[in-house]
């Protein structure tokens, strides 16, 4: 065991040195960098996957003998990974990479003039490239499972497909309620918040639910994203804007959800596979929680609205906590999804689902996409991007290669309704917690139940350890109709 150890420490640190490179390609580093880093980090990726695909790994991996059942749990997970690691070669591993490595460069130029046909080239390479790992890995019914489940261990594309159907057929029509309700008022957030005042407003707030910046750090960057490169080293970034108070704060809280997670990981974990999310759907869980089901919530506005006056004493001058807490959960379709409000945000999700698997399955061209995501928008959210950069272009995933990793996002969103509701069965209380700016109840909660594990439970398992069943739709739509009937009667 301790052998197999050491050789797995070496194998998680090449990719957490990967992951490093990666964070400063995003934050710091100039873009005259991006080639030579693509070359860089696909060597490390590629070394990494060598490492574990090869015989002196299978050869310790058969010949230690667990003492624990941490250890027999390393050695199932391992032993997993390596069955699927083997089946693709290093090769397109590093072709991957560095495809990915230079598609973030293209989109991030596209996305800044608007011009779709700069990142086309390098989102067909992208597609053509998941085509072949899909191939490689295997699947049963269809090529988008095997990418699927690269981020959601065991889902299946008909499966989510199936869950998808059942929140859309409640969603569209509730979405339409609410619009006739009047719960929209947006006005009080596109005023002026310095950025200064935004940063340490969200770090506030970040640290006072769990974010240990002792352990962690924030910058910015195009797309807000968390990185981990051990338990005790996990980031976040955001982006502002001057005219909007949302995208800094509430990205922040989103964040610093996922970094929370990765930090409360048991430490014996560290250094090896298993010091990671289980699933890319309960990451989700973890920041959509603290950014919706918490900081979207009228208690924690009761306990953090006074201290948002004091930092924004000018933009919200005359603005009372009601007319705050409407605005940050007003019910308007928009284009951006990370913008998005609560009901309507897993549209955004379900449109590009779709779409990526079209593209898989060749039935979408690349440069049919600026025209197939603007008729989708309007069919599903009634709104139609001005252009591709609030478009085909606004997210980061499919330059980074992560096609089947949207879905875990809607995903996520059930399974945190989920996880809070037996949270607050377990601990009546809790409204009184947060209205008075203690979180530590639910963090110790959260803490027991999914954090600690790692990838020793799958996402299936903890969910059902903690709230008795598998992902459903039913809960977050319950918990949907409470809160915005609760709002339209105030």
């Amino acid at each position: 065991m301790e052998s197999l150890r050491t050789r797995l420490a070496r194998i998680t640190h090449l990719n957490q040195a990967a992951a490093v490179l990666e964070w400063d390609m995003e934050t710091h580093m100039p873009a005259g960098g991006a080639e030579a880093r693509s070359q860089q980090v696909a060597t490390l990726r590629s070394l990494a996957h060598e490492l574990l695909v090869s015989d002196k790994t299978t050869t310790l991996l058969e010949a230690a003998g667990p003492v624990s059942e941490l250890d027999a749990d390393l050695i199932r997970v391992v032993r997993r990974d390596i069955e699927k690691a083997s089946r693709v070669p290093s090769s397109l591993i590093a072709a991957m990479a560095e495809a990915a490595g230079r598609a973030k460069g293209a989109w991030q130029e596209a996305r800044s003039t608007d011009t779709f046909s700069t990142f086309a080239p390098h989102l067909e390479r992208i597609v053509d490239l998941c085509i072949q790992h899909a191939e490689a890995l295997g699947y049963e019914d269809q090529p988008y499972d095997a990418l699927l489940d690269q981020y959601e261990e065991g889902a299946t594309t008909r499966q989510v497909s199936e869950v998808f159907e059942e929140v859309r057929s409640q969603l569209v029509p509730f979405a339409k309620e609410m619009g006739k309700t009047g719960v929209a008022c947006e006005g009080p957030l596109h005023r002026e918040y310095p950025e200064d005042a935004q940063w340490a407003f969200g770090l506030k707030m970040a640290e006072r639910i769990g974010y240990d910046m002792n352990r962690g750090r924030q910058d910015v960057s195009a797309h807000p994203f968390s990185t981990s490169f051990s338990i005790s080293d996990v980031r976040i970034t955001t982006r502002l804007e001057k005219r909007f108070f949302n995208p800094a704060f509430f990205g922040t809280l989103h964040e610093a959800g996922h970094a929370i997670y990765e930090q409360g990981i048991d430490p014996a974990l560290e250094g090896t596979p298993l010091a990671d999310g289980t699933s890319l759907g309960m990451h989700e869980s973890q920041s959509r929680m603290w950014e919706n089901l918490v900081g979207r919530s009228l208690p924690f506005w009761e306990y953090a609205f006074p201290q948002a006056q004091e930092a924004f004493p000018a933009a919200l001058q005359g603005v009372s906590l009601d007319d705050f807490y409407r605005a940050i959960n007003a019910v308007s379709p928009s284009t951006i999804r990370v913008e998005a409000d609560e009901v309507t945000y897993n549209l955004h999700i379900m449109l590009r689902f779709e779409l990526e698997q079209q593209m898989i399955a060749g039935k979408v061209a690349v440069s049919d996409l600026p025209r197939e995501w603007n008729d989708r928008m309007e069919a599903w959210l009634g709104v139609r991007p001005l252009n591709d950069a609030e478009g085909v272009l606004q997210d980061i995933h499919w330059s980074l290669g992560a096609i089947g990793y949207f879905p875990t996002y809607a995903l996520g969103n059930l399974m945190s309704v989920q996880l809070f509701d037996a949270a607050y069965a377990a601990l009546p209380d809790l409204d009184d917690h947060i209205r008075h700016g203690d979180f530590s109840a639910l963090l110790s909660w959260l803490r027991e139940n999914v954090h600690q594990w790692g990838r020793r439970r799958t996402a299936s398992q903890i969910l059902t350890a903690s709230t008795g069943a598998d992902v459903s739709a039913g809960p977050w739509m319950a918990y949907l109709r409470r809160k915005y009937e609760a709002m339209a009667s105030r």
